[in-house]
This record gives structure tokens, sequence and C-alpha cells, in this order.
């Protein structure tokens, strides 16, 4: 009989504990203990006071206080030694003279220009050690550690129409996550490219739609990580069902392809926004049944579906991408 111990969980002060290793490991490794910031005249404070004029021009103290999470006594201070070197200005705004607005001065811009070379060259060297996969490694666990701390982040996102672009970056983004997640070869991208490019010569306003999920008003860290407003974090598309043996739609059935979303944005309910979105379209457009082919591989995509009310009606072995597979054919009754 096996009487080894069974290995605990970490309790919440080891965990607390680890983290607090990660903070002092990154922020020596960065060098913010110093008392100025990448050899510059400023300290980290003031160069994310700077950074924050830079990027958001105009900006009112208590705003910039709230962005920050900086106390309004010691933002004061800050501002008052930055404003005496003339490197930010304070104006009273035009609609509101109740209101003054902060911006940087040209010498403001001038100083920051060279914080923002040294700390991109800092960055880049960081990475340039690590291979291709451990630096998509190592940006993939940055951006998601802020998507878990930051659940704010889920009432950010929207969905939109498609804009020009967005099918080559589904296509593109598609290719590398399936090859990165399951190995999946190009004849997997090859697949999607046909896909997209008969949604844009055939589609049918009335009955077919694709939506790309994106984040607004992100914070300044989202955009930094590529991950900001405006970058497409999913999609899905929603097309009339085509009986594959006659080439001729199936009346009354839609069909749900190509859902995708980045997995720095897992986590967010990004997905079932997109599933819930196809469900709505499709009821208005008078269909009676959506039907979506999936993997058994994909494991959270089917849990997305069975959520959603979908049921599994026909599963299949085949080989396909280079893989051995188990194709899905699932439907939902409108």
């Amino acid at each position: 009989m096996n009487t080894a111990p069974l290995l605990a969980m970490p309790t919440t002060a080891a965990r607390a504990a680890t983290l607090r290793a990660f903070n002092r490991f990154y922020t020596r490794r960065i060098g913010v203990l110093q008392d100025r910031l990448l050899e510059s005249s400023f300290s980290l404070p003031e160069s994310r006071v700077l950074w924050e004029l830079a990027h958001t021009p105009s900006l009112t103290a208590s705003a910039l206080a709230d962005t920050l999470q900086l106390d309004a006594g010691y933002l004061s201070r800050l501002l008052a030694g930055l404003r005496e070197r003339k490197l930010v200005k304070a104006e009273r705004a035009a609609h509101d003279g109740r209101q003054t607005l902060l911006s940087l001065t040209p010498a403001g811009q001038r100083a920051l220009a060279p914080l923002e070379q040294r700390a991109q060259a800092q960055m880049s060297a960081l990475l340039a050690p690590l291979a291709e996969g451990e630096q998509q490694e190592l940006l993939y666990a940055a951006q998601r550690i802020e998507t878990l701390l930051d659940r704010s982040q889920a009432s950010s996102i929207q969905l939109r129409g498609l804009r020009p672009g967005d099918v080559g970056w589904m296509i593109s983004r598609h290719a590398a996550l399936y090859a990165q997640e399951y190995g999946w070869d190009g004849r997997f991208e090859a697949m999607v490219a046909r896909i997209g490019a008969d949604y844009i010569d055939h589609l049918d306003p009335r009955r077919e739609c694709a939506w790309i999920a994106e984040r607004v008003g992100a914070s300044t860290a989202s955009g930094a990580s590529g991950q900001g407003p405006g970058h497409p974090l999913g999609c899905v598309f929603l097309v009339q069902a085509q009986d594959e043996t006659r080439g001729q739609p199936e009346p009354g059935v839609a069909q749900l392809r190509l859902l995708i979303v980045e997995p720095a944005a897992r986590g967010l309910g990004i997905g079932k926004q997109l599933v819930d979105e196809c469900t709505r379209f499709a009821r208005a457009a008078g269909y009676e049944r959506i039907r979506l082919w999936t993997n058994s591989i994909l494991t959270a995509a089917r849990a997305l579906y069975a959520q959603a009310g979908y049921q599994l009606i026909a599963s299949e072995p085949h080989e396909s991408f280079g893989q051995q597979l188990v194709g899905e054919t699932w439907e939902l009754r409108l």
C-alpha cells in the first residue's frame, strides 16, 4: 500500500509569497528600484506622469490620479516639480473654467523621447536571448496576468462588424494559434482562407454576418501589450449552411464558423458574447437551426457550445491538417 502523503495544494499565504517573489525578481530585473529610471533625471512616478500626459493629452489632475492610482497630494507635489522644470503646463479648460487640463510642454516631449527609446531598448534586450517560441510564451503570460488581475476589462469588450483587413487578421490568427496549440499544418490555413474569401465574394447581408470582438477604453498597459483599443481579440462568422453533396443552401439552417478568441483575452466572456450574437442574429434572420462543425480536442469551444444549448448530433474520426482527429457536428434549434 502506498502511504506517501498527497501533495497539498498551496495555501493562500504560499500563493501570495510566490507572487511577492515574482514582484521582487521583476522589479530588480527592470531596474525600478534605482532612484532614477533608465539613467535619466526622472524617478519612476515622474516618468509615468510624463508618459500618461504624452499619450492622453489634456488630462485633469484627478483623472491622472485615478489612472495612476496615486494619492492626490503626492501627485500634486510631482506635478509641481515637473511644472517648475517647465516640462508640464496647466491650462483652464475652454468648456469649463473650473477644470485645469494638464499637458506636456515641448520641453517635456523632448525629455520623454530618450526615456521611451531606452525603455524600448531595455525590453528588446530582455527578449533577445529568448527563442521565438519563448518570446511568444512570455508575451502571452504577461497579457494573461493583466487579464486575470483586471476583470474590469470584461466590461470594455464590444462587438463590431468587419472592416478592411479583418479577414486577413482572422486567417493569420487561426493559422498561427492552431499551429501553436494543436500542431495543425498549412492545410488548415488554406481552408480558413477559402472560407474567408467565400464570405467576402458571396455575402448576403440579410442572412449572414461576422463580428470582431475588440477592447474599447483599455488601460495604457493593454495598449502597450498589443491588446489595446481597436485590436481584435476574437471573431465569429454566421453564414447560410450549404448541403455539401448538392452544393445548395439548406433552407432554415445557418452555420457558425471560425470562432476564435486570442489566448490573452480568454476568460473575459468573449466567446460567449460571440456565440450569443450569432444566436440573436439567426433568430432575427428567420433561421430555424444553427449548425457547426468542430473537433473533439477543442474542449473549451465544445463547453461553450453546450452551455449555449447546442446538441452533439454526429461525430466521425478523420485525418486532417496533419493530425488524427474526431470531427463533431453540433446543432442548436432556435
